[in-house]
């Protein structure tokens, strides 16, 4: 099973495929050139994901300021990571931010605050035992 890339990176293959969803539906519009208002209304819709494609690149460059670097121990090439645990952009290592969950079973459900505190629970009463 192809393992999931990193959240940024995968944030910005969304935006890039509404980019060309919206340009195949403007090219769509072409074929209607003998009508303008149909060609106008593709050309409209078209529009919509290219905007939206827009604020999301917006967005996730803002979001890509904020986040914290580490240094991957697989590939030692530097990556960005967004929440508690994450994977590296380049060799797809899982990484993770917390001491606790070090060592354990990957689960993107640990960036859940509520979810990542049972777990923790969930380890430190298999470590009492």
């Amino acid at each position: 099973m192809k393992k999931p890339g990193n959240k940024i990176l995968r944030i910005r293959g969304y935006a890039l495929a509404m980019i060309f969803i919206g340009m195949g539906t403007m090219y769509l519009g072409v074929f209607f050139r003998e009508y303008p208002i149909v060609f106008s209304i593709f050309l409209l819709i078209g529009m919509l994901p290219i905007i939206l494609s827009f604020v999301i690149y917006f967005w996730v460059g803002m979001i890509s300021t904020r986040a914290i670097t580490v240094q991957c121990p697989n590939c030692e090439r530097h990556t960005k990571i967004l929440g508690h645990v994450d994977f590296c952009q380049h060799c797809k290592e899982p990484l993770t931010i917390d001491k606790e969950l070090e060592g354990e079973d990957f689960s993107l459900d640990y960036n859940v605050d509520h979810r990542r505190e049972k777990a923790i629970e969930e380890l430190n009463t298999k470590k009492e035992k």
